[in-house]
């Protein structure tokens, strides 16, 4: 026993609440789940998931791509007359995607989700333009840009390669010219 203990400094259930509190100085989860404890956890959580990404950037480094999952077929040219579109899917199933034969013969594709409040886009093949009915916005058909209406960004922009007749998707870009 301790002098403080003979006197009585650290006696629980004293009548003085200071008194009782300083029980909670000699307890051990204070050693253990302290400032320190937790700093060293995080940083040490930090590194594991920093060097965690190092592969990824490896591979991205040296130019080493996926294979072609993102390539996905549309349809055959043939099936698409000029002045007409079709509805696709890209680069997932929850993705809705506008492929237009444009009335200068041109190919192109563009998710089909306004950019304002993600309502459906269509072709009007009469003034070759895309069309949000929501709102009345329109994009031009051969950059996916606003041009009248509250949408402000351009479409996204699907790109698209054509193999042995066959229209297929391989990419898309947000920001494009």
């Amino acid at each position: 026993m301790t002098n403080d203990d003979k006197k009585g400094r650290n006696r629980q259930k004293s009548s003085s609440d200071m008194v009782n509190l300083m029980g909670n100085v000699e307890q051990k989860d204070d050693l253990t789940y302290n400032r320190r404890a937790f700093l060293k956890t995080a940083a040490g959580a930090s590194v594991a998931l920093g060097l965690s990404t190092v592969p990824f950037s490896v591979r991205a480094m040296m130019g080493i791509a996926e294979d072609e999952s993102d390539r996905v077929e549309i349809a055959h040219v043939d099936q698409l007359p000029k002045g007409e579109s079709l509805t696709f899917h890209y680069p997932t199933d929850n993705d809705p995607a506008l492929l237009v034969h444009t009335m200068s013969g041109e190919l192109v594709a563009y998710n089909s989700a306004c950019t304002h409040l993600m309502c459906p886009v269509f072709y009007k093949k009469e003034t070759d333009t895309l069309l949000c009915p929501c709102h009345k916005g329109y994009f031009d058909v051969n950059n996916g840009h606003p041009l009248e209406g509250p949408p402000q960004r351009e479409l996204p922009m699907i790109h698209l390669e054509i193999d042995a007749n066959i229209i297929y998707a391989v990419g898309r870009s947000y920001r494009h010219e």
